[in-house]
């Protein structure tokens, strides 16, 4: 993992290995000892919300003036107080003089008035009448005279009692029930798509984590109009909009109209209203725009008195693009952005305010790179999955490299060898636990020869592997291991969805909470024990994602006690150099790699090597590691 430090004077790059956000915490602290009192804010970014709760539970101990733009925060303790709506909550600044918030609301309620009253004919669920056609110029003064004074010799009983206009007894028989609803297009609109994200999204405001918040000032509020059009004309086919109104043009008596060709006028004098009525509204809805903008302005002249007050600022790579003009009016000196490689350059482009002193991108270009909404925008010819930092390290820019990991324990770490060949070890890992039930044994790479499957979404599956680990899961939780402290990583959904669906129904976990996780999901996370199901095991010779670098180098380093591997080394290590690598550095002194998995006893410190997984039908603790194994599949019992 990396770090870019640069400043006006001179490029530095500090590279540092494997997850922990442990210097880019000690560098904030330098940095944030050596503030001024009159320095603006330093912002902290991160690639995902989850990220960014992270990196500000590490430097919240070391710094408690801090805001995390955006309230999409799901740690309730540390982070969500610290939210901009939370601390406005709590604590009132009051209003700013001059300031743009109170007029645009002003102008904003003057203008739904405005719109309100324009639409009040569609509203009302009863026919037009003459006074709003000649209020918007469709009928003249003469027209409506003539209207009128026909419509006193009348009495029409083919209409209900409340409909009394003028022109309602003037259209007569030829004005008949629509039958219908308004439909998008009489308005010169589009349909929109349906939205198929709708229920997860009342699922998510359901349990809290949408809205509430800043950002909740984007759910759409307001008043609320139904446009109703019950009434309409009788339809006439031949005739052109030109043809009708070149007949009202020349014809000052309405009633010198025949009854048969009242409903098409009628009609196509409410399609005209209607033409009028959008473009009035567009107009309308352009100053309104401008005042939801000066508001916007004014909301965010208010927050940047409340940011001004603190010394660090959070927020997500898509919050700095929303917030940008926000964040520029602190004027920002120092930005520090987390897993920078996986970060599109773009987004990276928006954090660089014309106040921009220092620039630290910290991240790991051999992992994950970004990803494109637009897939063919990867790779050749565009490459814009390339991120700034790996751009920035494959164009030699000048770097120091701190080789010190803090995460894993040394077994563990060997198997990173071949991606980071001067990776060291802090004291601290080797201190780490031991993996209940598995003795000395921190990693092992399982390997069998079980064929993969397909699911019915296309993904690969490999169910002989998925039992293996879901018992091996089961052993561990039996013999002391907590759940959370255990992750499943694949790098297929079938086989995530395959895994976790076993584990929800295994006897012995029912009401356990399971992480069970792709790799692409994975990256920045870390856990205690890590079983990595590989699924692919084929006579083709095809190992498909495994062959990624970046995603190998991330599966790898996730786990900080024990970290267990399943699947085919051999096709593995005929397939791919760096599998190659890694299967030779595992079977070095002490050898973990093999046909059967060692179990120890956590009571009895025996050991049992188990190479299939049969579930037994009753579950022992320290015994013959009946939650793995039956004896059939027991290659040997030793007792310690």
């Amino acid at each position: 993992m990396a770090s870019f430090s640069f400043t006006p004077i001179q490029p530095q790059a500090y590279i540092r290995y494997l997850g922990k956000t442990h210097v880019s915490v000690v560098a904030l602290r330098v940095l944030l000892e050596n503030k001024q009192d009159d320095d603006p804010p330093i912002l902290v970014a991160a690639h995902t919300n989850h990220a960014l709760d992270q990196l500000l539970r590490y430097i919240a101990p070391i710094e408690s003036k801090f805001i995390r733009l955006g309230g999409m925060s799901t740690d309730y303790e540390i982070i969500k107080p610290r939210t901009l709506y939370e601390v406005k909550q709590a604590t009132k600044l009051g209003i700013v003089p001059g300031g743009c918030k109170g007029p645009a609301l002003g102008g904003m309620r003057a203008l739904v008035k405005e719109m309100q009253g324009l639409l009040k004919p569609l509203t009302e669920g009863k026919p037009l009448d003459e006074e709003v056609l000649k209020e918007h110029k469709i009928l003249t003064e003469d027209q409506c005279k003539s209207l009128l004074k026909g419509s006193e010799k009348w009495i029409d009983t083919s209409l209900p009692d409340s409909i009394t206009a003028a022109i309602h007894k003037w259209a007569g028989e030829e004005l008949i029930e629509a039958n219908r609803r308004t439909q998008p297009e009489d308005y010169g609109f589009d349909y929109e798509e349906i939205d198929l994200e709708y229920e997860q999204l009342k699922e998510l405001e359901a349990e809290g984590k949408v809205g509430g918040g800043e950002d909740d000032d984007e759910t759409l509020r307001g008043e609320r109009l139904s446009l109703s059009e019950p009434w309409t004309g009788r339809e006439q086919l031949g005739r052109s909009k030109d043809n009708w109104d070149s007949l009202l043009k020349k014809t000052n008596d309405l009633w010198q109209v025949a009854p048969e060709g009242r409903g098409p006028l009628y009609r196509h004098m409410q399609q005209r209203l209607k033409d009028i009525l959008v473009s009035k509204m567009r107009r309308l809805m352009e100053v309104y725009e401008k005042r939801v903008t000066e508001l916007k302005i004014g909301k965010w002249e208010i927050d940047t008195n409340y940011l001004k007050e603190a010394r660090v600022i959070g927020c997500t790579l898509t919050g700095i693009s929303k917030y940008r003009a926000l964040l520029h009016s602190l004027q920002p000196k120092i930005v520090l952005i987390e897993e920078a490689a996986e970060t599109l350059e773009a987004q990276v482009t928006a954090a660089c305010f014309d106040s921009l002193e220092h620039l630290i991108l910290v991240g790991d270009h051999q992992q994950l790179r970004g990803q494109c909404n637009e897939k063919q925008l990867e790779g050749k010819p565009w490459y814009l999955d390339v991120s700034m930092f790996e751009r920035l390290v494959r164009n030699n820019v000048g770097f120091s490299q701190l080789s010190r990991q803090r995460r894993m324990h040394p077994e563990i770490r060997r198997g990173l060898m071949p991606i980071y060949p001067n990776l060291e070890d802090h004291p601290s890992v080797a201190l780490r636990p031991p993996v209940p039930g598995m003795g000395l044994l921190r990693s092992y790479f399982f390997s069998h020869d079980w064929p993969e499957d397909t699911d019915d979404l296309m993904s690969k599956v490999n169910r002989t592997e998925a039992d293996m680990i879901v018992n091996f899961f089961n052993y561990l939780v039996i013999n002391g291991a907590k759940t959370k402290d255990i992750t499943v990583l694949t790098f297929y959904n079938g086989q995530r969805k395959l895994i976790l669906s076993s584990l929800r129904k295994h006897a012995n976990l029912q009401g356990e909470v399971f992480k069970v996780v792709t790799v692409d999901s994975y990256q920045g996370e870390e856990n205690g024990i890590v079983l990595l199901s590989l699924v692919r095991s084929n006579l083709n010779k095809q190992i498909g994602f495994l062959s990624v670098a970046n995603r190998v180098c991330v599966a790898l380093s996730r786990a900080q006690q024990g970290f267990y591997i399943f699947g085919d080394a051999g096709l593995l290590s005929r397939q791919s150099r760096l599998w190659y690598k890694l299967v030779k550095a595992m079977s070095e002194n002490p050898r973990r790699v093999g046909l059967v998995l060692p179990l120890t006893c956590q009571n009895h410190q025996s050991v049992t090597y188990a190479k299939a997984p049969v579930v037994a039908r009753k579950l022992v603790v320290g015994n013959y590691h009946a939650a793995m194994a039956a004896p059939s599949d027991v290659i040997r019992k030793t007792d310690g």
